[in-house]
């Protein structure tokens, strides 16, 4: 089963990225202790001839980091056929006990590896970088994650067994199951389509404020945060119903399948859109004091936020339209 390609793709990636992240680290702890921009020194010379590699081998390994997301359940879901029980990525992810913690590493690391691109690609547009040691520092920080995504991954795959009888979705995500899911999806209908749609409202309200006035871009990044958690509960809890057209289906990956036009996909790269730039725009707000960024910072802060206005309401056009013009009809509840 390890010989599946996207397996291998997955493990040699991991691997390559988790390589240079030390490599990069190792570097990264020379940036933090000697660089000293006003230094002429040969070390500092060296220094900033050698961030350029690095920033390149970063940008690389993190933007490697994202796509492996997508392909880490897009490979979850093709291999459920291999398994008794599973239906979709819940029964292959949950083989063994190493499954959804790597997929939860991987959606973290996602976030943090857009942070630090968009931290990177701020610092580019300075003359003096003055957010070198800020994003060398989160480099540090995110270091671990990595290093531990990649061997909870090559555990998961490495200790897959098709003699193995799992569960699937539908006995997952059911109410008699117990545990958080069942929590979750307990929550009735018009409730959570109220806290959705006024949590995408206020994400849209505060990013146009932040555009138009320079003001509130903390308040923006919150509810672009809190809108991805709220979405992703709304998805499972209410929207995913009008796409199975089940009253009980509630699964969050079957949608990814051929039989739903893989409509999962466009909706997780929305919610995801959504936050990376939403939380990309707090992160720069400590920023705007720096001088060297004060006329560059703005411009790149109300372009991430339209981005990510922008994904949430491509993601709030796909769940309104389906819950339009579906055939399933839940009223009352």
């Amino acid at each position: 089963m390890t010989l599946h390609p996207a397996i291998i793709a997955l493990i040699t990636g991991s691997f390559f990225v988790s390589y240079m992240l030390l490599y990069s680290s190792y570097f990264g702890l020379q940036i933090l202790r000697k660089w000293d921009i006003n230094s002429g020194s040969e070390l500092q010379l060296r220094l900033e001839r050698k961030t350029y590699l690095i920033s390149m081998i970063m940008a690389y390994a993190f933007g490697f980091q994202l796509i492996s997301l997508f392909l880490f359940i897009f490979t979850a879901d093709d291999l459920c056929t291999l398994f008794v029980g599973a239906m979709c990525a819940v029964g292959t992810l949950n083989v063994n006990q190493f499954g959804y913690p790597t997929l939860a590493l991987k959606v973290l690391n996602f976030l943090c590896a857009g942070i630090w691109l968009i931290l990177n690609f701020t610092d580019n547009r300075a003359r003096d970088y003055p957010l070198i040691k800020t994003k060398y520092l989160l480099l540090l920080l995110v270091t671990p994650l990595i290093l531990a995504e990649t061997f909870l991954q090559a555990r998961y795959f490495l200790a897959l067994e098709p003699n193995v009888i799992t569960s699937c979705c539908g006995s997952l995500f059911s109410t008699e199951t117990g545990g958080g899911a069942s929590q979750l999806i307990s929550f009735r209908s018009i409730p959570m389509k109220v806290v959705f749609y006024c949590s995408i409202a206020l994400t849209i309200g505060s990013g146009l404020f932040f555009y138009l006035r320079g003001k509130g871009g903390y308040f923006f990044s919150l509810m672009s945060a809190a809108a991805f958690f709220v979405s992703i509960a709304a998805l499972i809890t209410v929207f995913s119903l009008y796409f199975y057209e089940l009253p009980s289906h509630r699964c969050p990956f079957c949608i990814l399948q051929k039989e739903y036009g893989y409509v999962g996909y466009p909706l997780y790269i929305a919610l995801l859109g959504g936050a990376v730039p939403g939380l990309g725009v707090g992160a720069l707000m400590p920023l705007r004091t720096i001088s060297s960024l004060k006329e560059v910072l703005p411009r790149i802060q109300r372009r991430l936020v339209m981005v990510s206005v922008a994904f949430y309401l491509f993601f709030t056009a796909i769940v309104t339209y389906r819950m339009i013009f579906s055939h399933f009809i839940m009223e009352g509840y």
